[in-house]
């Protein structure tokens, strides 16, 4: 009898734990929606229903792995280890992401974006629920165009005087 008891206090346990364990709801807006690339765009929502003490993001569009890349790196899909991840602040489960667009490993080009953010780190095509949200984002061409840094004119001299001294130390050893 005590098995039995012990058995329907668990099951009620689990009716009432999983349903509220299951609803993970996240929020996620972008400011400025439309950028320039090479723009900072805050990134920032909420996070309800998880235990969790960072949020997953990442980043798709044309021309990038249809399972999503990470902000910082558009050349590696997400899943692969490659996640950016923002603190959830426990006190109000909102999170805060500032992604400089100038600093991205990979050639992001003009057009239509959607970050998503979700709770596990999984790529797009892994979801099984909508445990996730999306903000879109239009990126536009660079408001300068970006400029190649020239070589400072002393470096080429000294490289060419170190590699005159290293030719003459070996002609000299033979």
């Amino acid at each position: 009898m005590r098995g039995v008891c012990l058995l329907l206090f668990l099951t009620a346990v689990m009716l009432v734990a999983v349903p509220a364990a299951a609803a993970v709801t996240l929020t996620i807006d972008a400011s400025p929606k439309t950028a320039h690339i090479g723009d900072t765009i805050v990134l920032n929502g909420t996070i309800n229903g998880s235990a969790t003490i960072a949020v997953f993001l990442f980043l798709t569009g044309d021309h990038l792995d249809t399972r999503g890349v990470a902000l910082d790196n558009l050349n590696i899909p997400a899943g692969r280890g490659m996640f950016t991840t923002a603190p959830v602040q426990l006190a109000d489960k909102s999170w805060t992401y500032t992604w400089d667009t100038s600093a991205i490993i990979g050639t992001l080009e003009p057009g239509k974006y959607t970050v998503y953010v979700t709770d596990r780190p999984m790529d797009r095509l892994r979801f099984t629920k909508p445990e996730y949200a999306t903000a879109e984002i239009e990126f536009l061409p660079p408001m300068r165009p970006v400029e190649e840094t020239p070589l400072d004119p002393p470096l080429p001299v000294a490289g060419l005087i170190c590699a005159a001294f290293l030719l003459a130390a070996v002609g000299r050893k033979q």
